[in-house]
């Protein structure tokens, strides 16, 4: 039992330390007995520690709490009721009683809007009424924390031309603003843009931080802009960051996908305490890079340090069993995920079974896995699609291929790249009845297929090409320049 002695002072912390809510109950009940004077300021721990528990047996108490006080209430309690039902995935009640502290005539503040903002993007609310309001009013009351919460909230639903423009209106930024900008670029996949604001946050004398830097190696990686990563490994060894565990395993992927395999190898080897994350990046690493055996020389070592194997490792194994041909090794793999591992195969991992028949040649054994284990071509998706169409194409196998297709069709499939695999496949086998009728539905629905790109790094800044653009402000000399190698390949005049 609480006890009657508890003084007013003594019941700040008290119910934080509560475990079940009879005891907070009790507390409850020992301060409207007393008719503590500080009534309100005695409720307001209270109110936390039940709102903010992430239970909703506490949650719906301190609803009850805050209602019963609806003439003594104060900014804390209605910021504390928004926290606690943002906290428990209830956004709507948040908005609510946002709502009805302006009704009251109470002025928000920087601990308002951050759960405030998550609670619109958990919505989805930017272009609606609500959404509006919470950020003109987190623009006019707010600093830049609040700010920085806006730019996050607005990158995590993917509308980043909101949170640039709020960016751009910054009266101040520190490095987490930065962050969060380059981090909503990053979820689009706009890479060029993050290390364009990475020079620009450099030019303002900002310093970056872990996140900063991790955002920088992620984009270095898909630019291949190896220049740039190198820098940040150079700057990361003076500031004494690359034990930090994320930064070394962003450095891995980045140094891989470079094809820097060896110091890739060197920054996983430094690393002392090894996550599952770092061993995927190197495992997949080393795969990507063409040395299948080492990326299941990895994995057998991850096992033998007791570090669970996740989707992701199992992607990056069944990939590798598949360029090395290594067909027996990779089903059994597959059979061992859910059975030894506790692994459930998931669409990516059905999709490299498939793949890893299919390029072995054992194109019926691909088409008779997709029956039996995923129950069908319905049950997948473009990647299962694509490796059987593919292999059906490089292997001349276009029965099973004209069969895979007629029941695409039949489904209402619209992906394009499944449409010109198959074209190709049967143009190249001499069917072209069928070819032409493929070509027919492509036109038909209007289909485009995303355009071919390659990216190449110049004086430390990448320049991406995507084929038939010509929007490159030197994309003249640059044809030119294409147009004098193929002549001289060819022996023409120049």
């Amino acid at each position: 039992m609480i006890q009657k002695t508890v003084r007013s002072k003594g019941l700040v912390s008290l119910p934080q330390k509560c475990k079940t809510l009879n005891q907070l109950k009790q507390i409850h009940a020992h301060i409207l007995t007393c008719r503590l004077p500080e009534n309100l300021y005695a409720i307001a721990p209270l109110l936390s520690a039940a709102a903010t528990s992430k239970d909703a047996s506490f949650l719906s108490y301190a609803c009850s709490i805050f209602k019963h006080h609806h003439n003594h209430r104060n900014i804390f309690m209605y910021n504390t009721m928004i926290r606690g039902c943002v906290q428990s995935h209830s956004p709507v009640p948040a908005i609510s009683y946002y709502l009805d502290m302006l009704n009251y005539g109470f002025v928000p503040n920087n601990y308002t809007f951050p759960p405030l903002i998550k609670a619109c993007t958990i919505l989805a609310l930017n272009l609606k009424l609500s959404g509006r309001l919470v950020h003109g009013h987190a623009i006019q009351f707010g600093d830049v924390v609040v700010w920085t919460a806006m730019i996050d909230g607005y990158g995590k639903t993917g509308n980043v031309e909101n949170a640039r423009a709020l960016f751009d209106k910054m009266p101040e930024r520190n490095t987490i603003s930065w962050s969060a900008m380059m981090a909503a670029y990053s979820r689009v996949n706009d890479f060029r843009e993050v290390l364009s604001l990475f020079r620009q946050m450099q030019e303002a004398g900002t310093k970056p931080n872990e996140s900063v830097l991790v955002s920088v190696l992620t984009a270095s990686a898909h630019l291949g802009a190896v220049t740039q990563g190198l820098w940040v490994h150079s700057y990361a060894k003076r500031c004494n960051l690359v034990l930090n565990t994320r930064l070394a395993t962003a450095l891995v992927d980045m140094y891989s996908k470079c094809g820097y395999v060896e110091p890739a190898l060197r920054v996983f080897e430094g690393i002392l305490n090894k996550d599952a994350k770092a061993w995927n990046a190197m495992i997949a690493g080393v795969a990507i890079n063409g040395d299948a055996l080492k990326s299941l020389e990895l994995f057998n070592n991850m096992v033998l340090d007791r570090i669970q194997p996740t989707e992701t490792t199992f992607v990056a194994v069944l990939s590798a069993c598949t360029h090395a041909k290594t067909v027996d090794k990779g089903l059994e793999l597959f059979d061992q995920m859910e059975t030894l591992y506790g692994v459930k195969p998931g669409l990516e991992h059905y999709a490299c079974i498939v793949d890893l028949l299919a390029r072995a040649g054992m194109v019926e054994e691909a088409e008779k896995f997709i029956e039996d284990k995923m129950g069908g071509l319905g049950r997948g998706d473009a990647n299962v699609w694509g490796a059987l169409l593919a292999a059906c194409r490089v292997h001349g196998n276009v029965e099973v291929g004209d069969r895979t297709w007629k029941k695409l069709a039949d489904m209402g499939v619209a992906d394009c790249g499944i449409h010109v695999l198959s074209y190709n496949m049967y143009k190249e086998a001499g069917w072209e009845l069928e070819a032409k009728r493929v070509r027919n539905m492509i036109y038909e629905a209007g289909m485009n297929k995303k355009p071919g790109s390659s990216v190449i790094e110049v004086n430390g800044a990448a320049e991406e090409f995507f084929v038939g653009d010509l929007c490159h402000p030197q994309a003249e000399e640059i044809v030119n320049m294409l147009n004098s190698f193929r002549k001289m390949v060819n022996f023409e005049d120049i």
